[in-house]
C-alpha cells in the first residue's frame, strides 16, 4: 500500500495491522525521511513505511509506483492540476486509488478519461475520501437503510460545523471557482459518456434554493461535491429506491449569518475570476499552512439527515471532531485500509465510497470514533 507523504500517515500507522507493508511516496527524499522518522517516533510498534521517490508529473515513476502496490492514496492537490497522471497509472495497473478531492471537474474528467480502463483492469477509483464526501455519502446510505425498500425516498442533509480549513483546501476551492467554463464542459462530457440508469429508477439532486427553516435553524444551499457523489451512489445501488431525491444544506441559527455566508461564497467565486485578486487571496492562506492544535481541538461537525419514504420518517446523525484535518485524516486512513484489507463487494471503475465500501467502512469509522446514530 502506498500513500502520498503527509501527516495523515500517522493515522495509517495508528490503525495498520502489524504485517502491513506500506510506503510513503513523494518527490523529496529528505522530507519523506522526516515524515517516516516522526511516524516511527509516534508509533514505534507500527510497521515501518518504505520510501518511494515519485512526482505527480512523472508518468514513468507513477506507473512503477502503481504497479508495485495494491492501493495508492494521494493527497496532492489541486487535483485538476496534479492528479490526472496518478489516476491514469492506477487505472492502467489495476491498482485501487483514493484521493481527497472536492473538485467536480477533476472527478468528471477522470471518469471520461479512465473509467473504462479501470473497469477492464479491475481498479477501483474512489474520489472524495475525506470530509468531502464520506460522512455525507455513508450517512445517506445509513439513512436509506432505515427506510422501506422499493418506494420513493426523499432525503435532505443539514450540516453544522466548526473549524478552520487548510491552505490546500482553500487553493483547491479557488481553483475550482476560477474554472467555471471548464467545470461545465467536464460535466457535459461526462453526461455524454456515462450511461443513464437503465432499470427505470430516477435520481434527483435538488437545485440550490433560497434559505428556509429546518431543524429550528436557517438552512442555506451548500455548494460542495457531496450531492453529486450521493447521486452517483443512488444511481449505482437499487436499495435507494425507484425515485430518489437529495438536497444538501448548511444550517445556522440566524438569518443574517445565512445570508452573509451565501454572499461570502459568491464573493469568492467572483474574486476567483480575476487573476491578480485570486493570487492575492491565495497568498493570504498559503498551501502547507493549517489550523493550530488548539483550533483543531475546538473543531467539530454534525450532519443531520432527514429521510422520508413509504409513510415513514427517519432522522440520522453523523458527527465527529475537527472536519478539516483530524477527521479527514482519520477518514482517509480508514478508507485506505478498508479498500486494502476488507471483504468488499466486487466493483471496478470509478465508484463511490457507498458503492465500493459501504457498511464495512462505516464500521471502521465508528470504531475510530465517528458517530452514526439514529436520532428519531
Amino acid at each position: 500500500m502506498a500513500a502520498a507523504s503527509s501527516d495523515r500517515s500517522y493515522d495509517v500507522a495508528r490503525r495498520a495491522p502489524a504485517d502491513l507493508r506500506w510506503a510513503l511516496a513523494g518527490r523529496n527524499r529528505d522530507k519523506l525521511t522526516a515524515v517516516r522518522d516522526s511516524v516511527i517516533a509516534a508509533h514505534p510498534a507500527a510497521p515501518v513505511p518504505e520510501l518511494v521517490i515519485a512526482d505527480t508529473g512523472d508518468a514513468a515513476a507513477l506507473a512503477a509506483l502503481a504497479a508495485a502496490t495494491r492501493v495508492l492514496t494521494t493527497t496532492v492537490g489541486p487535483y485538476v492540476l496534479h492528479g490526472d497522471l496518478v489516476v491514469a497509472a492506477c487505472a492502467a495497473a489495476g491498482t485501487d486509488y483514493l484521493d481527497l478531492t472536492g473538485e467536480p471537474e477533476f472527478v468528471d474528467r477522470s471518469y471520461v478519461a479512465h473509467h473504462a480502463t479501470a473497469v477492464a483492469s479491475g481498479a477501483r477509483l474512489v474520489h472524495a475520501c475525506g470530509f468531502d464526501s464520506i460522512p455525507h455519502d455513508l450517512g445517506v446510505q445509513f439513512a436509506v437503510q432505515q427506510l422501506p425498500e422499493g418506494v420513493p425516498l426523499k432525503l435532505r442533509g443539514y450540516l453544522r460545523a466548526g473549524g478552520r480549513f487548510s491552505g490546500g483546501t482553500f487553493a483547491s476551492a479557488m481553483t475550482g471557482f476560477s474554472r467555471v467554463r471548464q467545470n461545465v464542459s467536464a460535466a457535459r462530457a461526462r453526461r455524454r459518456a456515462e450511461p443513464s440508469v437503465t432499470d427505470g429508477r430516477q435520481v434527483h439532486v435538488e437545485e440550490p434554493g433560497t434559505p428556509h427553516r429546518a431543524l429550528d435553524a436557517w438552512a442555506v444551499p451548500l455548494p460542495t461535491i457531496d450531492p453529486q457523489i450521493i447521486g452517483r451512489s443512488a444511481r449505482a445501488l437499487a436499495r435507494y429506491g425507484p425515485d430518489f431525491t437529495y438536497g444538501h444544506y448548511a444550517v445556522v441559527k440566524r438569518l443574517p449569518i445565512a445570508v452573509g455566508g451565501v454572499a461570502g461564497v459568491l464573493g469568492l467565486v467572483a474574486a476567483a475570476q480575476v487573476g491578480p485578486l485570486r493570487r492575492a487571496l491565495l497568498a493570504r492562506v498559503p498551501q502547507g499552512e493549517g489550523p493550530s492544535e488548539r483550533q483543531m481541538d475546538a473543531g467539530w461537525f454534525s450532519l443531520r439527515i432527514v429521510g422520508e419514504g413509504g409513510g415513514q420518517r427517519t432522522v440520522c446523525e453523523v458527527s465527529g471532531g475537527d472536519p478539516g484535518y483530524r477527521e479527514t485524516s482519520r477518514i482517509l486512513a480508514d478508507a485506505t485500509l478498508c479498500l486494502a484489507l476488507d471483504d468488499l463487494p466486487v466493483t471496478a471503475g470509478q465508484v463511490t465510497t457507498a458503492q465500493a465500501m459501504g457498511p464495512a467502512l462505516r464500521a471502521r469509522l465508528q470504531a475510530s470514533g465517528i458517530l452514526f446514530a439514529l436520532v428519531d
